[in-house]
């Protein structure tokens, strides 16, 4: 890895940090990133359970290390308390930011694109006059933390790497990412309520037509 991709990685990393601490902190204002005139899309339910069962599990982790190192009549145990409390506290913010990021950053239907997202830093965009059916089927994709998975015509946008409901476009379209352009004739995403929104879509999708 040179240096220019080492300095590539770092912006992403930085910019994807920065990003959780401000959902984290539009979620405490109850501010959600929802432009006027959009519909928010919900696709949190999935992941809020486990990400919560996460957050008590780290917070109790924190505490615990927190009392029995104060308690511990040892010097190295002074050396190494402060650190890791520092490092306990980076890593439950960092939780809440990720959970944050899925409340506050829902997917996003207009007059005259959908625009799919997974948390701050990953989104889709579909021109609706693209969409020729949509329908319920679920899907699973390999990856670790591996919101966006492009496969042959199929670009999956996933919770925990599955989807609930495809959209089948017209034809392959070239779709704006936060990954560049992806060219797809299929999909998939993961929403709260996969009827209701599958209903809500064939109407937009019918006016826009």
């Amino acid at each position: 890895m040179n240096l220019r991709q080492v300095l590539t990685h770092t912006r992403t990393e930085v910019g994807q940090e920065l990003a959780l601490y401000r959902s984290l902190a539009r979620w405490l204002v109850r501010r959600p990133d929802v432009p006027h005139g959009a519909t928010p899309i919900g696709y949190a339910q999935l992941s809020a359970p486990m990400m919560w069962l996460w957050i008590f599990g780290s917070g109790t982790e924190v505490v615990v290390v927190e009392v029995v190192l104060r308690n511990i009549d040892a010097r190295w145990a002074d050396v190494i308390r402060v650190p890791l409390l520092v490092l306990g506290i980076w890593g439950l913010l960092w939780m809440l930011g990720q959970l944050a990021a899925s409340r506050v950053r829902p997917h996003l239907l207009t007059a005259d694109h959908l625009r799919i997202r997974n948390g701050s830093r990953t989104w889709v965009d579909i021109p609706l006059q693209a969409i020729a059916g949509v329908r319920s089927t679920e899907h699973t994709y390999p990856g670790v933390m591996k919101p966006l998975h492009h496969e042959d015509d199929l670009l999956l946008v996933g919770v925990n790497l599955r989807t609930n409901l495809e959209l089948v476009l017209h034809r392959p379209v070239a779709l704006d990412t936060s990954q560049g352009s992806r060219n797809a004739d299929r999909v998939g995403l993961w929403v709260d309520d996969p009827r209701a929104v599958a209903t809500q879509l064939k109407t937009e999708a019918a006016q826009d037509a």
